[in-house]
């Protein structure tokens, strides 16, 4: 429905991009404007789409086409999550779960399309690690580093790191990408003045690893000539 009239939309208003466009960016019913962020995040999710078949990792036959059908629902939960932390710096449980159970199964229909038992334990491991350091940090801090919806997102997001080495990459990526946001907020409007959330830098960092993180572990293994 429409937030200022609530109006119920029709199947030709909710068409992705194109309904927004051939509207001018208002509402059909009421003119009241159309956020940006409809087609912004529309487009973002069907670039993602597109990116990941481009650059899949594994194999898209048999168990492959459940596990990237898997990670195709992980995008959704990341693309939902990441405008709910920007908008209201919260990453919904429910989400959290969901993406959780999405990654669970990934993990374990990935194990079963390569046939290795070592997939799936070294995934668990990922996801403890990184959980664990979320929930260290988040104490330590007393939740000023660190939300506790993080927390909760760190087990599934270390699940699709894949391994303790990867999930290591993982926290760089992030750390990283948030330093870059970041730094220069803090610069120009002072640390109280500016809440930066971290859930959103998390998440690219987990898509970054999952599509390219054995790409770019082998690129520094050979840059250090180990």
């Amino acid at each position: 429905m429409c937030p200022s009239c609530r109006h119920r939309l029709h199947a030709k208003d909710l068409v992705p991009v194109l309904s927004w466009v051939e509207l001018r960016g208002k509402c059909r019913y009421c003119q009241a404007k159309i956020s940006w962020q409809y087609p912004i995040v529309e487009l973002a999710m069907a670039s993602l789409f597109i990116v990941s078949y481009f650059h899949w990792p594994y194999s898209l036959t048999g168990f492959g086409l459940v596990v990237f059908g898997l990670w195709l629902v992980a995008l959704v939960m990341f693309v939902a999550m990441t405008v709910y932390d920007i908008r209201w710096m919260i990453l919904p449980d429910r989400l959290v779960l969901l993406t959780t159970i999405a990654a669970g199964l990934l993990v374990l229909f990935l194990g079963l399309d390569t046939n290795d038992i070592g997939t799936i334990t070294n995934s668990i491991l990922g996801g403890w690690l990184l959980a664990g350091i979320f929930w260290v940090t988040f104490q330590v801090s007393d939740g000023k580093w660190i939300g506790g919806g993080d927390v909760k997102l760190g087990f599934g997001l270390g699940l699709l790191a894949g391994g303790l080495l990867e999930t290591m990459l993982l926290l760089f990526v992030a750390s990283l990408l948030g330093t870059i946001v970041g730094l220069p907020l803090l610069i120009k409007g002072g640390r109280a003045s500016h809440k930066v959330p971290f859930g959103p830098f998390i998440i690219s960092a987990a898509i970054v690893v999952f599509l390219w993180g054995q790409s770019i572990i082998n690129w520094y293994i050979s840059l250090i000539g180990v």
